[in-house]
């Protein structure tokens, strides 16, 4: 049985995408290939609203847009300021470790994200040159105020990397009017097109601070060797991952053919509607209020919740969400909400919560769920 994957990420492919997955494998410097590689960084651009930045989309995942990210814009004595909502934050604080850069780490509560007043303050007692923040912190559920860090930032100097993995295209980032230098991403989560693609765009200024580098600590993800071929993708530097190059485009063309307006007001309301559904059968969010994600919800169990069993029996009857990580393990369930994830399918996800429920012995309104979440999605996000 196909199950619907609510985890966060990979999320849902829809078949026009499969469809464009599974078409003939053509040579990576086709001009098929070219023409779909030229279309997905046209359209990437739009998608984080720049007119001069430059997108590079290579075979990878998140990790590997995290490396190429800060390798590209980080001089060996720059000191790197990352600020970390969770998991993710903290491992662009060991990428910066692993290749010898000076980094301070930042964290936040978990369910919580770092104010940009701390940010200010970071930057009033200390230097640094780069600063890095994860958007969405998927093993939290917390979205940081990225708009604000970008005023505190703005005209600073300093380089400002944003790890849009968990919200690149489900939740708006305006590269240019923000002042942001790199957006780092995946293919995988709310473009909603298969896993295997790193994905980064940078500023005009984040590429001049590459030129003005000597060398950087990579090769495959040095962004000089790969701009010749973005540019003029017939040219020749590593084999593409051809075909799920193929069907991020035609992600991306759905997403130009939605509207971006559109399709983050369709995140934000599928985003409450889980979160009101659950709400209704007793599951309160582990992230606070302030910082809710539209991409992304993190329940906690109710007291003596068996969190193997929900999760499992909850596969049983169709539906994946994903567990909690480190201190939150065993604690809460994660519930991915994003891509191309249709209102019928967040419907069919309560019934088969409360399915699972009622089996689970677990005491609860039956169709509360459900009446909830329906609420929400036909209700105003304004």
């Amino acid at each position: 049985m196909d199950k619907l994957l609510l985890i966060p990420g990979p999320s849902p492919v829809v078949p026009r995408v499969l469809d464009a997955l599974a078409m003939p494998t053509v040579s990576h410097v086709s001009p098929e290939m070219s023409a779909d590689l030229a279309a997905a960084c046209e359209n990437l651009k739009r998608i984080v609203f720049t007119t001069s930045g430059e997108p590079f989309v290579i075979a990878g995942a998140g990790t590997l847009s995290m490396e190429m990210a800060l390798l590209n814009v980080a001089a060996k004595s720059d000191r790197v300021l990352v600020l970390s909502q969770g998991y993710f934050g903290d491992r662009m604080g060991q990428i910066c470790d692993a290749f010898g850069f000076e980094s301070e780490l930042v964290r936040s509560p978990w369910g919580r994200a770092v104010p940009a007043a701390t940010l200010e303050k970071k930057l009033q007692e200390n230097t640094y040159d780069v600063v890095a923040v994860t958007h969405v912190d998927t093993s939290t559920g917390a979205c940081a105020p990225v708009e604000s860090y970008a005023r505190v930032l703005k005209n600073s100097g300093r380089m400002f990397i944003v790890d849009g993995v968990c919200a690149t295209g489900g939740i708006e980032e305006r590269m240019d009017d923000w002042g942001v230098d790199v957006i780092l991403t995946a293919a995988q989560k709310c473009f909603g097109a298969p896993p295997g693609l790193a994905v980064c765009v940078f500023s005009e200024r984040a590429l001049a601070k590459r030129k003005s580098l000597a060398s950087v600590p990579a090769y495959y993800t040095d962004i000089l060797r790969w701009r010749p071929i973005m540019n003029d993708p017939s040219k020749y530097f590593s084999t593409h991952g051809v075909n799920e190059i193929r069907a991020f485009a035609e992600a991306t063309r759905m997403m130009i053919e939605e509207g971006l307006p559109a399709r983050f007001a369709r995140h934000k309301r599928t985003g409450r509607a889980f979160r009101a559904g659950f709400g209704a059968l007793g599951f309160a969010s582990f992230t606070e209020r302030d910082c809710l994600a539209d991409t992304l919800s993190v329940l906690r169990y109710p007291a003596g919740f068996d969190d193997k069993a929900f999760r499992m029996t909850l596969g049983q009857n169709g539906v994946v969400v994903a567990g909690g990580l480190s201190e939150t393990a065993g604690k809460v369930f994660r519930v991915g909400h994003m891509g191309n994830l249709s209102f019928e399918q967040v419907l069919f996800a309560f019934e088969a919560v409360e399915k699972t429920l009622d089996s689970l012995g677990y005491r609860f309104e039956m169709g509360a769920g459900i009446r909830a979440a329906k609420n929400m999605l036909n209700g105003d996000v304004s």
